[in-house]
């Protein structure tokens, strides 16, 4: 395993759009260990809510006084709103843990993180149901890799 997959596995799984969706199969492509890229790019992507959360209450109060960030940011907010609200009501804090475990689009740490944020949810609570939001989906994302790849591995000549 070469020190530039776990570079990249931590990138991807820092990055809102890629997160564990991208990190594990890349780590598990690029020849890592299951156990290695579950618990590197898991570990990495828990570190996105209190990131989120520290920029929120800090850098984004400067930023949001700049026209154009103004104005990306309330598109992505109210997506997060949208999306996190219904299953928040549902569910409470749990809710947020199954949308982040759901592991498609936009259903990941950075957007669990944010919407919770906005709807004013308790930071420590909120933190934990989004750590265990990744858990779930790491062993999702991590199991589905590591078939697929095998299933698909049939193909090829070794």
């Amino acid at each position: 395993m070469k020190p530039s997959t776990i570079v990249w596995a931590v990138l991807l799984s820092l990055l809102p759009i890629a997160e564990l969706r991208g990190s594990i199969p890349f780590s598990l492509a690029n020849g890592m260990p299951v156990a290695a890229a579950f618990a590197l790019c898991v570990v990495t992507n828990m570190l996105v809510g209190p990131i989120a959360w520290l920029f929120l209450s800090t850098l984004h109060r400067v930023l949001s006084r700049w026209r154009p960030y103004a104005t990306l940011f309330e598109r992505i907010v109210e997506r997060a709103r949208r999306k996190v609200h219904a299953a928040v009501v549902r569910w409470g804090y749990w809710g947020l843990a199954i949308f982040v475990a759901i592991p498609l689009p936009f259903t990941g740490a950075w957007t669990g993180a944010l919407g919770a944020w906005v709807l004013g949810m308790e930071v420590r609570k909120s933190l934990l149901a989004v750590a265990v939001g990744v858990l779930i989906a790491g062993v999702v994302v991590t199991l589905v890799a590591y078939f697929g790849i095998k299933a698909f591995s049939i193909f090829l000549k070794t």
